[in-house]
């Protein structure tokens, strides 16, 4: 008997995938004096030995190109406060109203984030309609002890107090 199976549509895997709760940073650099930034829930610590994490930006990214030029990047890990930065990250103007500070080796910091993680691009690998970014982390510190921001289900959300 040949057993009968739903195709894996864009719009199945969304819907599944959904399910599973991220946390939401925004990958900062700078491009010739300029910050740019772009919000991302594909995000991950990927080896301790060497120091390195990962993050996914959509083939159709245009702030992906311009993080790329720069050959270095900073993570900030977003507080559960902090969606309207992850939504300013997604308009024009990305940096209107959100405070930052260039961190050690020059790419933006996010006031209130966190933690941050600044990582020189070390690989770049094809993910089907994302590219897999690998970067050899060259600082990073933790921030305020708050609740982190949570992508589920397509919304914001947030931690549990213990």
């Amino acid at each position: 008997m040949e057993e009968t199976v739903e195709p894996v549509s864009a719009e199945r895997m969304r819907r599944v995938l959904g399910t599973f709760c991220t946390g939401v940073v925004v990958v900062t650099a700078m491009d010739g004096g300029e910050p740019v930034g772009m919000a991302c829930q594909s995000f991950s610590s990927l080896s301790l030995d060497p120091p390195l994490v990962c993050f996914c930006p959509g083939s159709a990214s245009t702030t992906w190109p311009r993080v790329r030029a720069a050959g270095r990047f900073a993570v900030n890990v977003l507080a559960a406060d902090q969606g309207g930065v992850c939504r300013a990250m997604a308009g024009r103007d990305k940096f209107a109203g959100v405070s930052w500070t260039p961190g050690p080796g020059g790419s933006p910091l996010l006031d209130g984030a966190l933690a941050w993680i600044e990582a020189d691009i070390d690989q770049e690998l094809p993910g089907g309609d994302h590219t897999i970014v690998v970067g050899r982390v060259r600082d990073l510190a933790a921030g305020r002890a708050e609740r982190p921001l949570l992508f589920f289900r397509g919304g914001f959300g947030h931690a549990l107090q213990d």
